[in-house]
């Protein structure tokens, strides 16, 4: 915290008599990502700037108001059931991709049978492992068939399942996308430096979309991983806007009045994952129950949340966000209770404590004081912080002993799209627990709202019973701009550039 406060007040001395006015004169807006996005095709990344980037360049045939949650039409216009497995959607017939190619039944058919080929190796497959194909019934009709029923389907096709050229995909592939990318967005973009560097220009022939008219030109994004250097870029006018911005910074920012600084909530979370499925060795500590317990009773979460998050976020208990549907609350819960901790340690063979390798990616003040809860019950972490491609690859060929872990869902409502990406023995599953695994088959194939609601309740209390993860907060986002743009964020922690505006 100390440490925080005075690289805040290192950055803030830097001020001169007024901020520089953003790019305004350009149309340009100049923006900041915290973390390299490993690869701009939607489907091969799994990060929040993925997640950005992707609402922006690309459509989907469905699209959910985040302020009413209602669905309306996208690149689809209308949609109807079939049957349980077989959803028939008529197409827009007036919009053209970037690269000049028509939308039509062909790229929603061959976008669909790609992605869901497990053999193509999109990123996160539980975002697209539902849908077995795809079928052309005319130019502008087309059928997805479900493997099985999979009652959120319309909640992930207004989400991560966007729509891609055939003709230029087939060619370029996941490599080209993520190079050169193509589609039917209200921003093109103009530049690719992996990583570092993203230039989007506003699309002239962009469809009468519920997403809204895109105002400002040119969106102007750099990769800069230290926020100080991004604060002090905003004081000299390289940047327009900054997000995630931790509490402490946020609060010097908003004392000053060339800033505007709004925090809002978010449905990510931040978990610790626990190898209790013996990953990284049978002998690991993890594997037991009591040590995992052990863990849940050191850290306390609601200091976390007073002292270092603030805004909006909540202290969660649950393996999911509170608002999705399914996130039972009624869970086994663990206070704060370090001598407990220690009890435990000790009935699990462990009374002098253990030494353990601890990871995360992000948030370093936040995993070094969750680090600090573990080292004060005997459990010595090794803090090791990775890029986020970097751990994630970790977890999935060899698994963690312990790591700080985010999810923020894709913004998705549903329980399916947090609970059921990690404990359906995919590759970052360190549970491998086949009773969870089970009920959350039947949660998320099932037609009958009670019947998910029950075994989502029924795999959430397995989890909590069993502490294979620790849920620890929900987030909040502070967003920084200056006074000449106008912005005001939602609370599924998605920028809108089309929502943006120049005052």
């Amino acid at each position: 915290m100390r440490k925080v406060l005075k690289s805040t007040a290192a950055v803030l001395a830097m001020t001169v008599a007024g901020a520089a006015s953003a790019d305004k004169a350009n149309d340009t807006l100049n923006v900041a990502f915290t973390k390299e996005l490993e690869n701009v095709d939607s489907y091969f990344n799994s990060s929040r700037e993925g997640v950005v980037l992707q609402r922006a360049i690309w459509d989907g045939l469905i699209y959910r108001d985040p302020d009413t949650n209602e669905y309306e039409g996208n690149l689809a216009t209308e949609w109807n059931w079939i049957d349980d497995v077989t959803l028939e959607l008529k197409l827009r017939e007036d919009v053209t991709f970037h690269n000049g190619e028509k939308f039509n039944a062909d790229d929603v058919v061959y976008t669909v049978n790609y992605v869901a080929d497990e053999a193509n190796g999109a990123k996160t497959q539980r975002n697209v492992n539902w849908m077995k194909s795809a079928e052309k019934v005319d130019d502008y009709t087309v059928r997805i068939i479900l493997k099985e029923p999979f009652p959120a389907a319309i909640e992930f096709l207004s989400g991560p399942v966007s729509m891609y050229p055939d003709e230029y995909y087939a060619k370029v592939g996941p490599t080209g996308m993520g190079l050169e990318p193509v589609g039917t967005g209200p921003y093109k973009v103009t530049e690719v430096v992996p990583g570092q560097h993203f230039v989007l220009e506003k699309y002239e022939g962009y469809h009468d979309s519920p997403k809204g008219q895109p105002s400002i030109g040119k969106i102007d994004i750099r990769t800069v991983p230290d926020v100080n250097t991004q604060l002090a870029e905003m004081f000299n006018g390289a940047l327009d806007l900054i997000w995630q911005v931790p509490a402490d910074q946020a609060e010097k920012m908003a004392q000053l009045d060339q800033f505007n600084v709004v925090n809002e909530s978010t449905m990510r979370i931040g978990y610790l994952t626990l190898d209790a499925a013996g990953r990284t060795g049978e002998d690991n500590p993890f594997t037991k129950q009591k040590v995992r317990q052990a863990v849940a009773h050191a850290i306390d979460s609601q200091t976390l949340v007073d002292a270092l998050l603030k805004g909006k976020s909540k202290v969660v208990k649950s393996a999911c966000f509170p608002s999705q549907f399914g996130c039972e609350q009624e869970v086994t819960t663990y206070d704060y209770d370090p001598e407990k901790a220690k009890a435990l340690l000790a009935e699990a063979g462990y009374p002098d404590g253990f030494t353990t390798e601890f990871y995360a990616y992000r948030d370093r003040d936040y995993a070094e004081a969750i680090a600090n809860f573990l080292n004060a019950v005997g459990i010595e972490t090794e803090f090791n912080m990775l890029q986020y491609s970097a751990l994630r690859e970790l977890r999935a060929s060899e698994g963690t002993p312990v790591s700080f872990q985010t999810w923020g869902s894709y913004s998705i409502n549903d329980t399916s799209a947090i609970t059921s990406q990690f404990f359906k023995f995919g590759d970052l599953d360190d549970a491998r627990d086949p009773e969870v695994r089970d009920a959350l088959a039947i949660a998320d194939s099932s037609t009958d709202p009670e019947v998910r609601k029950e075994n989502y309740s029924k795999a959430l209390k397995m989890i909590a019973d069993n502490a294979y993860w620790v849920p620890m907060f929900s987030y909040n986002t502070n967003y920084v701009f200056n006074n000449d743009v106008s912005y005001t964020p939602t609370p599924d922690e998605v920028l809108r550039f089309t929502t943006m505006t120049w005052n």
